[in-house]
């Protein structure tokens, strides 16, 4: 089965969160699906740590090094589509890629962001619990 994956899972996963068991035992013998922007977003979301001081450079060389080993097909996106699930939804183009991709290959999503969990669920897109 396909599942589309958020940086909040795989941040989870890379940081050694609570929740990194239970992503890895509900993806084993999945493939983890995305758009391309995860890179950008893992980028970011790390770079949100560095001005809270809860990561250091050498933990992020180390947290890239884990994320480039999980192994996620990036798929192309439907910018058109995901900018009209932006505008109906009223959230960013980086969540609404999300929704395109689980849409398009008909595959439920795995987030940790609750806020992002019930927009697919509003649409009628399977959110995994975790």
């Amino acid at each position: 089965m396909d599942i589309v994956i958020d940086t909040s899972a795989l941040i989870a996963v890379i940081a050694g969160e609570p929740e990194r068991t239970k992503i890895i035992t509900i993806t084993t013998g999945n493939t983890l699906i995305g758009p391309g922007s995860i890179l950008w977003e893992i980028g970011n979301a790390f770079s949100a740590m560095f001005k809270q001081d809860r990561l250091s450079l050498d933990d992020a060389e180390k947290g890239v090094e884990i994320f480039q080993s999980i192994p996620i097909r990036y798929v192309e996106t439907d910018i058109t589509n995901a900018l009209r699930l932006s505008k109906q939804i009223n959230m960013y183009a980086y969540d609404a890629y999300l929704l395109d991709c689980a849409i398009r290959y008909k595959a439920p999503l795995l987030t940790l962001d609750l806020k992002l969990k019930a927009a697919a669920q509003s649409i009628k897109i399977d959110a995994l619990e975790v």
